[in-house]
């Protein structure tokens, strides 16, 4: 293999690539564990073909990582200056046509986003499709969704789908990239160019500025007459990063209510912020143990923090419906005295 000795002409695989080698085995399969499997799949091929890499190389790589993170300081995620990013690094075209899959539903992959379509759009755009290009792409969402997209087919079509999703086997790899191309292409592109705002979204942001008692009396009108909306207003209106607004007695109050267990996996996903505002209200010797528990947890997968996070949420909720904290006020909000 041939022998790397120039840092310019590295992308960004290779790049990376070098950098997990640097840190041994490890420290690189913790990073593995956090990464979704197309980039798992991109870095090992850019490792395996790397070839013998010069010391000089790696350590101005390590360099270059280590001045570039250290001479950050405080950032500020958007979607403009991410598109301002992939257009310095990317042509023009493809950085647009990333920013217009960003924009749309969420989800790693083609079908995580498509299991977030509305059924009535979906379904819209599926019945121009020929029937064996739905039965690939009803046999990947989730059966659920799948059910409500088929149920609003024109009836005749919907059979027809049904016999081929019931005569197929294994979908071929280009088969399946072919339709994931389409999609992505011509689907996922328009729908993020006119999709707007989520009303529930913006619904939430307005309740969660209402006093207590108006929002108590929305959202039960609102149950009577559409529940699901509720309660996704209710499950957006209040996170666990929301839990920094807690005064030191209302985050002892939770310490004391919630599953012990719960805590270090829940924490291991949140601000460093956050971390020190439980860590705080803790006895030093609780606070050690807590923090030698978070350490050794290792690479936790995003479904278990984001269900321990629920459940101390939801746990803070109910005190706070018991009146034994307060979760609505903001960290500017005027005191009398």
């Amino acid at each position: 293999m041939a022998k790397l000795e120039e840092q310019r002409g590295l992308n960004g695989a290779q790049k990376a690539a070098i950098l997990m080698l640097a840190l041994g085995e490890e420290q690189s399969g913790r990073l593995f564990a956090l990464m979704h499997e197309d980039e798992i799949r991109e870095i090992s091929a850019a490792m395996a073909q790397l070839g013998s890499v010069r010391a000089d190389l790696v350590e101005r790589l390590c360099s270059d990582f280590s001045d570039s993170l250290g001479g950050t300081g405080n950032i500020v995620g958007s979607f403009e200056s991410t598109e301002r990013l992939l257009q310095r690094a990317l042509p023009r075209d493809r950085a647009q046509q990333i920013m217009e899959e960003i924009r749309g539903p969420a989800g790693r992959t083609m079908w995580d986003k498509l299991g977030n379509v509305n059924e009535a759009v979906l379904a819209n755009y599926l019945k121009n499709e020929y029937p064996q290009t739905v039965a690939v792409v009803l046999s990947k969402v989730k059966p659920e969704h799948a059910a409500r997209v088929l149920a609003l087919l024109p009836e005749s079509f919907a059979m027809e789908v049904v016999m081929r999703m019931l005569r197929m086997e294994s979908v071929q790899k280009d088969v399946l990239e072919g339709v994931e191309r389409t999609l992505r292409a011509e689907f996922m592109s328009n729908l993020a160019r006119s999709t707007r705002r989520d009303s529930h979204e913006m619904m939430a942001e307005i309740f969660n500025n209402l006093d207590r008692q108006s929002e108590s009396r929305f959202l039960a009108a609102l149950e009577e007459r559409n529940r699901e909306s509720a309660e996704r207003i209710k499950a957006l209106m209040f996170t666990f990063e929301d839990l920094q607004r807690l005064t030191p007695i209302a985050v002892q109050t939770l310490l004391r209510a919630i599953e012990k267990d719960k805590l270090p996996i829940a924490l291991k996903g949140a601000s460093e912020t956050l971390r020190e505002l439980f860590l705080g209200n803790m006895s030093e010797r609780a606070g050690r143990l807590l923090r030698e528990e978070i350490d050794a947890l290792g690479p936790v997968k995003l479904r278990d923090v984001d269900e321990a996070q629920g459940a101390i949420v939801l746990v803070a909720k109910e005190l706070a419906a018991q009146g034994q904290i307060e979760i609505g006020e903001g960290k500017d909000e005027e005191l009398v005295y």
